[in-house]
């Protein structure tokens, strides 16, 4: 065992997870934790907003949590990283006090604003970006907009709760929509485009590896762990799940299945989408990690869930029992899955449809294969449009909530024509933030260790591979 422990948190759309990991152990995770959060109510059609400030009463609990498991010993956590929701719009005045709620990056009440950066900027900028949510502001709250002093991603405000330092790293900053991906840096021409303001209120960028400070003596206090150690860089969601998933060396492709749906590998140089459906994201640890992104995944499933079975538990294999039963197509019904508007194919202003009902179509097997199939049918033609651009998939590594259920896994590998393989730690983010925060801690003595030379060996696989039918 080691003497030294380190945290990691992923704070989410639908809830705060944490894990320690003691880097000496197999498997790694010692401990586990979670809290859930929700969307504000009562919103206009399109807006998704947090509050941040729930995000970090949220970390306080489930680090709490964490701290009292038997297998921790707090005086041995030597440092923590933050993995967070992408794209989210987080506003802080000069006290470091929050401004407003987040929007988040399910948020399409900013089309119109993404629609015109677009056009300006002269690249893709989609609507769950940030940069459609700060013009939005400055156009329509502008007292809040010149309140701000700061404008943060969620990963960054932890980090300033944690710290009291503001900071960005190359990774969450390249889903701006304000960064320059070739060469790791603030596009001042699109800063500018943004808001003429926006320059004088963006925080420091990290260099790749760079630690984002240490814990203050307040959040020393209030998390209970030891004030002074170090705080990772972080990074968002994807980033850190990339870590955490082995996603660390080129050929390595990995899916997840959350809220939102993921696809991404690391590679030693950006690959760029023309029509920007394929996010050219960096990684953070020096690389880079082409992206797709879809904005309904397991959130589409929930409804289902919520419409047929509110109060069950065990809903989702109940409903995945009867969707076995289902013969692949539902018998001619088809479900358009973009509940939220959607980033890929680029339709914010888009609704979900079902179609070919005929009676005995609402049976909820039908509707939940047909909710799966949509979804598959979503990202696989966001796949082959990675395979456009050069991306080699020849298997993928399935995480996020949506692994857990074996007809989702099957129908995936069917679709997409290659095998799947499981990670054992399915809370890839989590896991991720906390092998970053090892691999900065230590590079204090070797700075030519990479991230794949911490998380290579920690990462193993289940022994289940998903042939495809």
């Amino acid at each position: 065992m080691s003497d030294e422990l380190y945290l990691g948190l992923d704070v989410g759309t639908q809830g705060v997870k944490g894990v320690v990991i003691d880097p000496a152990a197999r498997p790694c995770v010692i401990a586990r934790a979670s809290q859930p959060l929700d969307l504000l109510p009562g919103l206009p059609a399109g807006a998704a907003e947090q509050h941040p400030d729930d995000w970090w009463n949220a970390v306080v609990e489930v680090v709490h949590q964490l701290l009292a498991d038997k297998a921790v010993d707090p005086s041995s956590i030597a440092g923590l990283g933050v993995s967070g929701q992408q794209h989210g719009s987080v506003f802080v005045d000069e006290d470091d006090r929050v401004v407003r709620a987040a929007k988040l990056w399910c948020d399409t009440s900013t089309a119109a604003e993404a629609r015109e950066l677009t056009e300006t900027i002269g690249r893709a900028v989609p609507v769950g970006f940030t940069a459609s949510k700060v013009m939005w502001l400055a156009r329509n709250e502008p007292d809040h907009w010149q309140r701000t002093d700061g404008v943060l991603l969620p990963h960054d405000f932890i980090n300033l709760r944690l710290t009291g330092e503001r900071t960005m790293e190359a990774g969450d900053a390249s889903g701006s929509g304000w960064f320059d991906v070739r060469q790791r840096c603030f596009d001042d021409a699109a800063v500018a485009a943004i808001d003429p303001q926006l320059a004088g209120k963006l925080p420091r960028l990290l260099e790749t590896g760079e630690a984002a400070g240490t814990v203050s003596p307040a959040a020393a206090q209030q998390l209970g762990i030891p004030e002074g150690i170090l705080v990772a860089p972080g990074g968002g969601d994807n980033m850190m799940s990339a870590i955490g998933s082995g996603a660390t060396r080129a050929g390595t492709v990995v899916m997840s299945l959350g809220t939102s749906g993921t696809v991404f590998t690391r590679t030693d140089s950006p690959v760029i989408d023309p029509q920007g459906l394929i996010a050219p994201f960096c990684s953070s640890d020096g690389a880079w990690l082409p992206l797709l992104c879809v904005m309904n995944c397991t959130n589409v499933t929930e409804e289902v869930r919520n419409g047929y079975f509110p109060d069950d538990p065990d809903a989702l294999e109940r409903l995945t029992d009867l969707a076995a039963a289902v013969e692949p197509g539902c018998g001619g019904v088809s479900f358009v899955p973009f509940l939220h508007g959607e980033r890929v194919p680029d339709l914010p202003d888009a609704t979900g449809t079902i179609t070919g009902l005929r009676p005995g179509s609402f049976a909820p097997g039908v509707i939940f294969r047909a909710a799966l199939e949509g979804i598959t049918a979503n990202l696989a033609a966001g796949v082959e449009r990675m395979k456009q651009l050069g991306v080699t998939v020849d298997g993928l590594r399935l995480v996020g909530g949506g692994s857990k259920n074996p007809l989702w896994r099957q129908m995936i590998a069917d679709a997409l024509q290659v095998p799947v393989t499981l990670p054992e730690e399915p809370e890839s983010g989590a896991f991720g933030a906390a092998l970053q925060a090892l691999w900065s801690h230590q590079r204090g003595e070797a700075p030519d260790l990479t991230s794949d030379d911490i998380a290579n060996h920690r990462v193993p696989l289940q022994n289940v591979v998903v042939e495809p039918h």
